[in-house]
């Protein structure tokens, strides 16, 4: 028999896949998975789109599209998200890292170069993940030849298997630890760094994120219970001079300004993510 009338070309496939609902670029990216070939191979595909894809990778490839098309995350699937030219590896246990909280790292790594800043800073991320952003932090670092200890905090015992895993396998060193928020850290540290759930528990949003854990996306009514919470408890953890920086939603800028004004946080502001929204806020600790 004929392959061609049993199994679809690689075009056919991916023509297949449009029709679930699929977006070309996530179609592209789950048949280069299901092919076993890496996300920045798509040149292949076109030069390749005539070529019959064996049975078995086609089956793979329609199992994978209906997944996505069941509003699975490609990253889930896939097991894999970049986040600021990092290859981090991401399941159920933690959320996908998004483009929007590369905003929080660059402002960190700005605070980081600040003049007033030691050579060798200590530096916690709280609500690590998938360790994102302690890593990122780490990595940029290493990378520039400066000292620096990052700690990294998570309630959950999976996204801290996950985050481990992730800094083995770059190579980066970051000390884990189980905490909710606080509770567990006695160290002080000169930059707080943190991506807290903040979407109000209520928000239609949430239906359409059902394959990611609720615990790290919803915070109450408003969506603010967690930072309430950091920014009561971050001075206690701060070094005087040192910076909390947080991720928020892109309505909440202004109450998250005021919760650290009240909590007696000076120079406090926010920073724009790419789109010109308000995405992070932050500001420097007093102390003495």
């Amino acid at each position: 028999m004929n392959p061609s009338t049993t199994s679809p070309s690689c075009a056919q496939a991916l023509a297949a896949a449009q029709t679930l609902g699929l977006d070309r670029l996530d179609a592209q990216l789950l048949l280069l998975h299901a092919l076993g070939k890496p996300a920045d191979a798509r040149a292949w595909l076109l030069a390749h789109d005539t070529d019959v894809l064996p049975p078995q990778t086609a089956e793979d490839f329609r199992a994978l599209s209906l997944r996505r098309a069941a509003g699975e995350p490609l990253a889930y699937i896939v097991g894999s998200k970049e986040f600021f030219g990092l290859a981090l590896q991401v399941d159920a246990r933690v959320l996908v890292p998004r483009p929007d909280t590369e905003t929080l790292v660059n402002w960190a790594l700005e605070v980081l170069q600040s003049p007033g800043m030691l050579a060798a800073p200590e530096i916690l991320d709280l609500g690590t993940g998938s360790g994102a952003i302690a890593l990122a932090i780490a990595h940029s670092l290493k990378t520039a030849g400066r000292q620096g200890h990052v700690v990294a905090v998570d309630a959950s015992a999976g996204a801290l298997d996950v985050a481990r895993d992730n800094a083995a396998r770059l190579g980066l060193d970051v000390d884990f630890v189980q905490s909710h928020w606080l509770q567990e850290v006695s160290e002080h540290f000169h930059l707080i760094v943190s991506n807290p759930p903040y979407i109000a528990s209520a928000d239609p949003h949430l239906d359409a994120l059902t394959h990611e854990p609720l615990t790290a996306l919803a915070a109450g009514p408003d969506g603010l219970d967690d930072i309430r919470a950091i920014v009561r408890q971050a001075p206690a953890s701060l070094l005087p001079g040192g910076w909390l920086l947080l991720e928020h939603g892109y309505d909440q800028a202004v109450a998250v300004r005021e919760l650290l004004v009240s909590g007696g946080f000076e120079q406090v502001q926010s920073r724009q993510d790419l789109a010109g929204i308000e995405r992070c806020s932050g500001g420097l600790w007093p102390g003495g």
